[in-house]
């Protein structure tokens, strides 16, 4: 597999602006460092020095760093759109991953954030717009005749897969990208022939994976599933 490269970002180190400083300006700047240097690279010194401006102005807009790296995953989250008119909820849902897999690509190192930094505080302390996706869900679902509960699970089945889907197509699993066979490709041929036979045998397919069509197929598998056991009657 072929890594999807990242989005060329802007020089986060560009003139700074000479403009006032506010919370938008501060979460836009963050983000450039982010999605150019990761986040081991942001610092609330490297974001000061960013927009000309001492470290400890910035803490009157954002508390803290923590703050700001929340701010982040939430202009990033604010681009995903859910429709909640549509009675088809199935298209509705397929459409909000296609988003997430896009923001995903445009902004890998912001990933993290979305992923894994969520789950480290309680719902109501949470950002109140990195909560917007989930509302809007359970509206749709609610809409379309899923009971709040089952709505929730279903939340939490997409958003599971997603998580994984995007950490997965993110990942680096090409070892020897000069090589032409597969299994050399992927470094499979250090695993024990007669221990491993299955996955060195589908070289062919990891080396041809195609996070598109992928999450595509991963889709169709889950909304089967969930149309199964939890669509709501017709009326």
């Amino acid at each position: 597999m072929a890594r999807t490269p990242a989005r060329r970002t802007a020089d986060p180190d560009s003139p700074p602006d000479n403009g006032p400083v506010t919370r938008e300006l501060i979460l836009s700047r963050a983000l450039e460092i982010i999605d150019h240097d990761g986040i081991n690279g942001f610092s609330m010194r490297r974001l000061g020095k960013v927009l000309g401006r001492d470290p400890m102005t910035l803490y009157r807009h954002a508390p803290s760093k923590a703050a700001v790296l929340d701010g982040v995953a939430e202009i990033v989250l604010d681009q995903l759109t859910v429709g909640s008119t549509d009675g088809d909820w199935v298209a509705q849902l397929r459409e909000v991953a296609r988003d997430f897999r896009r923001l995903a690509l445009d902004h890998p190192h912001v990933v993290p954030l979305l992923v894994t930094r969520p789950l480290a505080t309680p719902l109501g302390l949470r950002p109140l717009g990195t909560l917007r996706p989930l509302e809007d869900i359970l509206r749709l679902l609610t809409r379309a005749g899923f009971g709040s509960s089952d709505a929730l699970h279903v939340y939490r089945a997409l958003f599971g897969f997603l998580h994984g889907h995007v950490l997965d197509e993110l990942q680096e699993l090409v070892e020897r990208p000069e090589e032409s066979d597969d299994v050399l490709r992927l470094g499979l041929h250090r695993l024990p022939i007669g221990d491993f036979p299955l996955l060195r045998g589908l070289a062919p397919v990891l080396a041809s994976y195609d996070g598109a069509a992928e999450l595509e197929r991963g889709l169709d598998i889950l909304f089967a599933g969930l149309t199964a056991t939890l669509a709501p009657p017709r009326p």
